[in-house]
């Protein structure tokens, strides 16, 4: 019998054996084959109800999201220029969020959502804007 084989075989009567052992202990074991890994990053949506606000005062963000392996979290980011400006997060549906409009002169509050599943995969909505007034 070839080496492979015989390994093979060795292999299988580990595995037999701590199946067995499991077994009577009162657990389990479970052996899986295919695709068990992230096929894809998660969809996010976000809206608000506000046309414009306030400079300093509040609009409220919600966030839609989903993925077959779950949402872990959902992160609120306000755009300032070339950056983002982490506001924060929630880790449970409706994911929603509470951005202040900064009271810096600047004529629109912008924020999108980001989306992180069970496997770290990441997923931006577009962005959302809000008119500031003053």
């Amino acid at each position: 019998m070839p080496a492979r084989i015989r390994a093979a075989l060795s292999w299988a009567a580990l595995l037999t054996a701590a199946a067995c052992v499991l077994h009577g202990c009162g657990g389990s074991i479970h052996f899986g084959f295919g695709d068990d890994f992230d096929d894809g990053p998660p969809s996010v949506n976000l809206t608000t109800a506000a046309v414009s606000v306030q400079a300093g005062q509040t609009a409220r963000f919600v966030a839609a999201a989903s993925d077959e392996d779950g949402v872990d979290r959902v992160s609120f980011y306000r755009v300032d220029g070339n950056a983002s400006v982490l506001l924060g997060s929630d880790t449970s549906a409706p994911y929603e969020w509470n951005a202040v409009a900064p009271a810096d002169g600047r004529s629109s509050l912008q924020v999108f959502a980001r989306a992180v599943d069970g496997f770290g995969s990441e997923a931006d909505s577009a962005t959302v804007s809000v008119a500031i007034t003053p």
